[in-house]
């Protein structure tokens, strides 16, 4: 078990059609106790289930559709409750609108509260009612652009290493023509560089490539930036572990997420995994995407 010998319960929830079920399904691989589809009302039975189990039930993970109302008064008391004796998060999924109408219409699923309305409807009301636990959950998957396949990687990828290490660091290249990444913890703007793309022998390459990576950290203020910003992350990260914060993404855009902020990810990466108690992984969202 992480945490020395405190039991793990992770509460799975969020926007309807952004992954809970293969999120379960992946968590159950691994070795999770999951119980699918719990209704809000069972949280505090389950909670009094997990403290008898002791051993025997070292992680517990809880898909909850939380369209119930008396869910979000008691989510805080819950968690508060288990403090003690488990180590509990809460992961909350999510996709954008376009993504979700498009799941909803491949399965040829109604979503539950559109009513007479729209899909769209029935998402724009189910964000409302859902914003203060997305607002105060632990862990933000946003899913938008990831298959079944790849979220199930992404599962296995942040808690398979969960004993090894006490916080899992992602660090992301994006491209801002493209938006900021909604599951982004810290974003940082590598513009203040020059572009590679100007240089005609540079443009079709990445920043994956050797030459635009010495390009790119040869700049003056290049290695300035990063010196800082790791230092400047000591304290975060070690701040996010003492709350008990376990998944965290640091972000690196630059305009369109091929050249800058990928030499920029890879090299703050390296450093970022020398500091102890801390796993990382690099993901390029908007590479290849031109």
């Amino acid at each position: 078990m992480g945490d020395g010998d405190q039991q793990e319960m992770l509460i799975v929830t969020g926007m309807p059609g952004a992954g809970r079920s293969t999120v379960a399904n992946a968590l159950e691989d691994l070795g999770w106790y999951v119980v699918d589809n719990l209704p809000p009302q069972m949280l505090r039975p389950l909670v009094e289930l997990v403290e008898r189990a002791g051993a025997s039930l070292p992680r517990i993970a809880a898909v909850v559709d939380i369209r119930g109302g008396g869910f979000f008064s008691e989510l805080r008391d819950i968690v508060q409750a288990l403090r003690t004796g488990v180590n509990v998060r809460v992961m909350f999924l999510d996709a954008n609108d376009a993504v979700l109408v498009r799941r909803f219409e491949s399965v040829r699923r109604p979503h539950p509260l559109q009513g007479d309305g729209t899909l769209l409807d029935g998402i724009t009301a189910e964000r409302v009612r859902l914003a203060e636990v997305r607002e105060a959950s632990d862990i933000f998957v946003d899913t938008s652009d990831l298959n079944i396949h790849q979220l199930a990687n992404l599962v296995t990828e942040s808690f398979a290493e969960a004993d090894r290490a006490g916080l899992r660091v992602t660090v992301m290249s994006f491209g801002f023509k493209y938006g900021l990444p909604a599951d982004a913890d810290l974003v940082a703007d590598a513009r203040f560089l020059p572009n590679p793309f100007w240089q005609p022998e540079l443009r079709p390459l990445t920043g994956e490539d050797a030459i635009v990576a010495d390009y790119v950290l040869g700049q003056n203020g290049a290695r300035e930036f990063l010196d800082a910003y790791d230092t400047a992350l000591v304290p975060v990260l070690a701040g996010y572990q003492r709350e008990n914060k376990r998944h965290v993404t640091v972000a690196i855009g630059c305009t369109g997420g091929k050249h800058r902020s990928v030499a920029l990810v890879r090299e703050l990466a390296t450093r970022l995994a020398k500091h102890p108690g801390v796993a990382v992984s690099v993901k390029h969202r908007d590479l290849g995407r031109e």
